[in-house]
């Protein structure tokens, strides 16, 4: 089964990182991918550019509303993903645990729902 691994942070904590401290949590990431990778279980990652960048559309009675930015204000926001396959949700739970996310953050596990029929 295929889950997404959301990763949420406070995306202001890496500015204040030190450029060793952010050379030290990208090897972290880069070993999880691998890790991930050697288990045969990534189908797809990938960071996100800051919420800010964000555009928000909604479509109310029949109009198109474009909105800049994100559509909430939280502490932690959507920094990136990944997509894995897991045997069952136990799994997935051990690998979200193993994300270097999941020690400066949330990680968010979602089952994804099978469309092919």
């Amino acid at each position: 089964m295929q889950y997404l691994l959301l990763l949420y942070a406070d995306e202001s904590a890496w500015d204040s990182l030190s450029p060793t401290d952010q050379e030290t949590a990208v090897a972290a990431y880069n070993a999880y991918t691998e890790a991930l990778t050697e288990a045969g279980a990534l189908l797809g990652s990938n960071r996100l550019q800051p919420a800010g960048s964000a555009t928000q559309v909604k479509v109310s009675d029949g109009k198109q509303q474009v909105l800049d930015g994100p559509y909430v204000d939280s502490k932690e926001q959507l920094g990136g993903y990944y997509l894995i396959e897991a045997p069952d949700l136990d799994a997935a739970l051990d690998w979200a645990a193993r994300c270097p996310g999941s020690h400066h953050g949330t990680v968010e596990v979602r089952p994804v729902w099978d469309m092919s029929g």
